[in-house]
Formats: C-alpha cells, structure tokens, sequence
C-alpha cells in the first residue's frame, strides 16, 4: 500500500462545509526519499524503503552512512517499508504528500504514549468493586476476584489486572484526509492519532 512517513504536529479543530466543528490532527508528511527499492528478484517481494528526517552523520554509524549514500541522500532518523506501492519509484526519488487526496480514507500507525504503572480501572475500564458505603472500604478501584480457589487452583493467562500501560503499536483505520497542503508537507486527518508531540507515525492509504 502507497503511504508515508509523518510527525505528529498536534489536534485542532475545523469547520466543514455544512458548518459542523470537526477534531481533527495535523501531520507533516514528508517529503520522504526512496532509500532502497525491494524487488521479486533480490529480495523475494516488492517493496518501497522511504527514509524521513534528516539525521546529523555524526550520529549515523558507517553502515547508515553507506545505505543512505547510494539513495543520494543524507542518513535518515526514521526508515518504513511500504509493501505493494501504487506508483513506480526509483532509487533517491521524493515522495511527498501530493500522492494523498482530500476526502480519501486512511490507516495511521504510531506508539502510544506510555501511562506508566495503572490500575485496572483505568488500564481495562473496570467499574470498581462494591459501593463507597456500607462500611466498604479499600476496595472502591480493587479489581475484585481473579479466579477460584480449589480449582484451578491457578490465574488463567491473559487475565485483566494492573500493569504498565500504552507505549504500543497502535494502527487507527478510516481515518478521513479533510485537507492536504503540499506547499508545507502537511495533511489534515479527521480524529486523533497515535503518539506524543512530534512522535513518528506512518499513514497508509
């Protein structure tokens, strides 16, 4: 699938035509330059390697400084394979944010933003145990029982208790493209994404 790489810039909000407020957040999307080429023949499938964000060559190590030399192209800070690309690109073409239309649907994939050590409640949606009264106490945000006693005699895997929670893979599907501005690399999605201020996420048409 065609896509790109983008940094989250942050939500706001936008009118549309029947005067509705929608949520809406707003990606830079590129311009991404094509590092490697995946073919049938070499590599067992096709596929498009982009690279997005320049990184300092102090920092790039020497097999980075050699992948990015044969593309024409300084290292890059973040690097996606796009399996089955739409259109044909070579080695060292810039792909920007023009290949996305107002009004098509898109999947974007980012890391969540990490919320540490969290109780069920708030980790699994719990209601709590029991009421505030009644002489209850201590119990309000418990999880409640975890299994039987005698048998099994054990917690079943995949049981919902407290636990680090977010800092994961997250994709988000259909989301509806409100607006491109190819001039500043941006693209307007409608609804939230993935991901801290300037996180890395990639969008798939």
């Amino acid at each position: 699938m065609s896509g790109l790489i983008g940094k989250k810039v942050g939500m706001t909000s936008i009118f549309d035509e029947n005067g509705k407020n929608l949520p809406c957040t707003v990606i830079q999307a590129g311009p991404c330059i094509v590092t490697q080429v995946r073919t049938e023949e070499v590599d067992g499938y096709n596929a498009l390697q982009l690279g997005f964000d320049d990184k300092a060559e102090k920092r790039a190590n020497k097999a980075e400084m050699g992948h990015s030399k044969k593309a024409g192209t300084s290292p890059k800070k973040k690097v996606v394979e796009f399996k089955e690309f739409e259109a044909e690109y070579k080695l060292g073409d810039t792909i920007g944010v023009d290949i996305f239309v107002e009004g098509e649907f898109v999947d974007v994939v980012g890391i969540s933003k990490g919320k540490g050590f969290q109780g069920v409640v708030k980790r699994h949606g719990f209601a709590g145990v029991g009421q505030s009264t009644h002489g209850q106490h201590n119990r309000l945000r418990a999880p409640g029982s975890i299994g039987a006693g005698s048998d099994p005699s054990r917690v079943f895997k995949g049981m919902r208790m407290a636990g680090r929670m977010g800092g994961g893979r997250v994709t988000v599907q259909n989301l509806r493209v409100l607006k491109v501005v190819p001039e500043k690399n941006l693209i307007v999605v409608k609804g939230c994404v993935p991901g801290h201020k300037n996180a890395y996420i990639t969008i798939e048409k």
